[in-house]
């Protein structure tokens, strides 16, 4: 098992933990106000990519965790998790979802957690939360992928978008460790931000930390399945559509990630709330106070009572 260990600082200011699970060794963050240590959690899950890491949610983070217990996930191959050599499929990062759950259910009880995720992890988060509705109040999903289509695609359950001999050309033993330096070098990480912002305007903090964490052993493993489409399923679709808590969907209307062609069939849907920010694709990280105000109204109105008093709705983000 190569894992990444402390020569790389920590993602977040928060207490980072590790466990062992059906998925490997998982590490995350976690953080709550001593006051507020009953109200409902929330979990964090960041996007995937070449350095993708917890540290994606770091405003999110900051903001939350002063009014309830917010868990935050390196994903299997990503920040403090297992790197090790193996298959990386939807399947893995959806079991890793599960396996977050029960530690958040050791810690709180058995309690329905509101759930945030960013980009192809959105695809994870909803698989899981078809799998196991219960465990699930509400659901965020960040610029998600799977709508970049104009008419729904139908897939056998479980089957991914894998492309076998472009996984073969990426890993080759020479050509693979060439790209993956290129990918991970400070310019290529620079490169890619700005196209996810869409502006040059990028946030310099996540990308000295994106480049940290990119060279870490093992960090190439998961990048290459994600390159070579063995992380996008193929059923996404239907996945989405069988959703029965309610789904907070956001997306911005610059950068690389703007065509959601598809949400016109998820905006007749009761339980599908849907929301466009100007901005990049992440706009907590641009427009943190306007986002921040949208979620709490959103769970204000579809979480419990008591997700209402752990946090305020419309408090000042700092």
């Amino acid at each position: 098992m190569t894992v990444a260990k402390e020569a790389m600082p920590p993602a977040l200011d928060a207490r980072r933990r590790e466990v062992a699970g059906h998925t490997g060794l998982l590490s995350y963050y976690y953080r709550a106000p001593e006051s507020l240590l009953d109200s409902r959690p929330l979990l964090l899950l960041h996007s995937i990519n070449a350095a993708a890491s917890a540290h994606e949610m770091r405003p999110l983070f900051e903001h939350y965790a002063r009014f309830r217990p917010v868990y935050a996930l390196d994903l299997p191959g990503y920040g403090f998790s297992e790197r090790s050599a193996r298959r990386y499929t939807p399947r893995l990062m959806t079991d890793a979802v599960h396996d977050v759950l029960q530690v958040i259910q050791q810690d709180c009880g058995e309690v329905a957690v509101d759930a945030l995720a960013v980009s192809l992890s959105c695809e994870f988060l909803a698989r899981a939360a078809r799998e196991s509705p219960a465990d699930f109040q509400t659901l965020a999903l960040v610029s998600p992928t799977g709508f970049n289509r104009s008419e729904p695609q139908q897939a056998p359950p479980g089957t991914t978008r894998g492309i076998p001999w472009l996984y073969r050309v990426v890993t080759a033993p020479v050509l693979g460790n060439v790209l993956f330096r290129l990918l991970a070098s400070p310019p290529s990480v620079r490169f890619f931000l700005r196209k996810t912002w869409g502006s040059k305007d990028i946030d310099a903090e996540m990308a000295e930390y994106a480049c940290r964490t990119a060279k870490q052993p093992g960090a190439s493993h998961a990048p290459f399945y994600f390159l070579s489409g063995y992380l996008f399923s193929a059923d996404i679709y239907a996945v989405y559509s069988a959703l029965s808590q309610p789904v907070w969907m956001v997306h911005g209307t610059r950068g690389d990630f703007t065509d959601y062609r598809l949400e016109k069939h998820f905006e007749s849907r009761s339980n599908w709330h849907l929301r466009c920010f100007e901005s990049g694709a992440l706009p907590y990280f641009e427009k943190l106070q306007d986002f921040c105000l949208a979620y709490d109204e959103f769970l204000h109105v579809h979480g419990s009572k008591s997700d209402a008093e752990g946090f305020a709705v419309g408090e000042p983000v700092s």
